[in-house]
């Protein structure tokens, strides 16, 4: 609950210093198809003023597919607390989904259409879309124009720059005493060596005609001491994924307002393609889109659990090391049924899927398991008669299906997967 109210107090906060109008800014006058589109918008700049975070992905998407081929484009928008995952991530391995849906008012589950890693979104970070030409598209040419934009500021005390990864991280020296992590401590005594953190993941996603590079950039975030507990998914251990897993980074905020960040990277972008014409940017809201069909459909998308859940690749779940998935597993709580702790010293449970194998394993595929395998209980019973075909995702509480008998098995897959009841 607590996580609920910082993000509700923060939520005012923020509404109040980001409804006042910048210079550099005007409202939209006729935002639609037509416009986007047309040859004469070649450099487009949108700065969304809602913080749904379904709404500013839904108008990134129509200005990938609906700008014109030869334009360039930058949206910036800045989102209520959310987990966000890449298009071909797996949420039951990315997430505490427990957590996440004991307080659904506070932190939302986004799926993006973009691939890549899995980041936090909150209104103390920025995120930036360039939509450019296939034959402009590099994947460090327009996170150098942010980075770039940071050292405009003169207010950052620390290196910052583009990695191998094309992560925008900042180098901190241990003599720095700045402290703009909520929680990290720098400077400590003793200390020689220099200290990398990520401040700005991104991601990517290529058609024919377009390119779309997008990230998002700390810069005051207050959650940073929450996330190592929404983005450790206790299900993890007994997981093996198809899909792209995330590479875990330390983190840490610039330190900046995110009128300065915005006002700096629009200033850098028509550095870069406004030489010609003035470039001035458009703010935009969810009564500016309210008409545009394509925003609106796309909205319903992302809502949906389908999209959320059924578009993750397949993969296996198993108590117990398999051939396939040799690793340990975390100890099993000891009031599972016999079944999870075989006495047979012969029992091989690194054998392939097969009924006299211990424990539980399970292929879930586009959210649906697919194939239960487990031994029979005393009573003949197997749980592989409650489990089959079910989809995870619509399992509010695993002792609905699994019955009295099946208890504690319920209660432990309710701490590893979601329940929202």
């Amino acid at each position: 609950m607590a996580l609920r109210a910082l993000s509700r107090r923060l939520l005012t906060a923020h509404t109040k210093v980001r409804c006042a109008q910048s210079r550099w800014t005007t409202p939209s006058r006729f935002f639609s198809a037509n416009t986007v589109s047309h040859p004469s918008n070649s450099i487009q700049v949108y700065i969304s003023r809602s913080t749904d975070p379904y709404l500013n992905l839904s108008i990134e998407h129509f200005l990938l597919q609906k700008s014109h081929p030869d334009s360039v484009v930058l949206f910036l928008y800045t989102n209520r607390p959310c987990i966000v995952i890449g298009r071909n991530q797996n949420p039951w391995v990315e997430v505490n989904l427990g957590l996440e849906a004991s307080d659904p008012d506070s932190v939302l589950l986004v799926r993006r259409r973009s691939g890549g890693g899995t980041v936090f979104h909150d209104l103390g970070n920025v995120n930036y879309s360039v939509i450019c030409p296939p034959a402009s598209f590099d994947r460090n040419k327009h996170a150098e124009m942010v980075v770039r934009a940071l050292r405009g500021l003169d207010k950052i005390p620390h290196g910052v720059r583009v990695n191998e990864r094309h992560d925008i991280v900042l180098d901190v020296s241990p003599n720095s005493t700045s402290d703009q992590d909520s929680g990290m401590q720098t400077g400590a005594e003793g200390e020689s060596e220099v200290k990398t953190f990520k401040i700005s993941g991104s991601a990517y996603k290529l058609t024919r005609a377009r390119s779309l590079h997008h990230g998002t950039c700390l810069l005051s975030s207050p959650h940073l001491p929450f996330l190592s507990r929404l983005l450790r998914s206790p299900a993890a251990p007994y997981i093996k994924a198809r899909g792209v897993e995330s590479v875990r980074s330390p983190v840490r905020n610039v330190g900046v307002s995110n009128a300065e960040f915005e006002g700096s990277v629009v200033a850098e972008f028509a550095t870069m393609y406004g030489q010609q014409q003035q470039v001035e940017a458009e703010t935009l809201d969810a009564a500016t889109v309210a008409a545009i069909p394509e925003i609106q459909a796309g909205v319903a998308e992302l809502r949906s659990r389908d999209w959320v859940y059924a578009q993750t690749p397949q993969f296996t779940f198993s108590s117990h090391p398999t051939a396939d998935d040799p690793r340990p597993r975390p100890d099993l709580p000891t009031d599972l049924p016999a079944l999870f702790f075989p006495t047979n010293p012969e029992l091989d449970p690194m054998g392939a899927l097969d009924a006299a194998a211990p424990g539980l394993q399970m292929t879930v595929r586009h959210g649906q398991i697919t194939e239960v395998t487990s031994p029979s209980m005393d009573s003949g019973h197997s749980l592989a008669d409650s489990l089959k075909d079910l989809h995870l995702h619509h399992i509010d509480d695993w002792r609905t299906y699994l019955g009295s008998e099946n208890e504690s098995v319920a209660r432990w897959l309710n701490q590893l997967f979601r329940v929202t009841g």
